[in-house]
């Protein structure tokens, strides 16, 4: 099984972003051939990266990664929606403000992937997990849009979705954080459990939200 793995280059002023810095750690996973890459914290310049690879790769699925400061736990994103509504600039100082992603796409897409197994099996393994209902609309969503966007156009069907994860404790004093050995343990789980359920239909257990 082919898998494409990506996470982001520091933004906002950070020196440092877990999401790359977990893809790199990651141990090769057996039955798995990972493909890791970085992309730009840029709109429109991270999907057209994004798009080359899986052109050349042909996967079965798409895992993007990507920093939500201030959560404290690994969020698995239900949905991304087709807007870009960025409160900061990005890396080369766009920020669009209530632009389309894709003028062809739908309102919004749901991941393909099995996010309450992810879930589920990061959970048992000791680390905060849950899913999540919004992706924001900076780079983040734009990635995870733009990706299932992609898999609707594709010859060859892949899944795809996108896994947000807290600061590291360096990163912070006062906002919540988990180790990066921890963000990548969930990282690997998350790879093992897509590879293990991606054609099967994901288990139907409350995660829902009041808000």
């Amino acid at each position: 099984m082919k898998i494409i793995v990506t996470g982001f280059d520091p933004f906002g002023g950070e020196k440092i972003n877990p999401s790359i810095e977990c893809v790199k750690a990651l141990p090769e996973i057996e039955g798995v051939e990972l493909f890791r890459v970085e992309l730009p914290t840029v709109f429109k310049e991270s999907a057209i990266r994004l798009n080359e690879v899986i052109n050349d790769v042909k996967p079965d699925a798409v895992l993007s990664v990507g920093q939500a400061g201030g959560r404290a736990g690994i969020t698995m994103e239900r949905i991304a929606i087709n807007v870009d509504d960025a409160r900061i600039p990005d890396n080369i100082s766009q920020q669009p403000i209530d632009e389309e992603i894709q003028v062809e796409g739908e309102a919004a897409y749901f991941s393909t992937l099995p996010i309450k197994r992810i879930v589920k099996a990061i959970r048992e393994a000791g680390i905060p997990a849950e899913v999540s209902n919004t992706a924001g609309t900076f780079v983040c969503n734009h990635i995870m849009y733009q990706a299932l966007f992609a898999a609707t156009k594709a010859v060859k069907p892949f899944k795809a979705g996108f896994m947000h994860i807290p600061f590291i404790p360096e990163q912070t004093t006062d906002k919540p954080s988990l180790s990066l050995d921890k963000s990548t343990k969930a990282l690997q789980i998350a790879i093992e459990t897509i590879r293990d359920y991606l054609h099967d239909e994901d288990i139907k257990v409350q995660e829902g939200a009041i808000f």
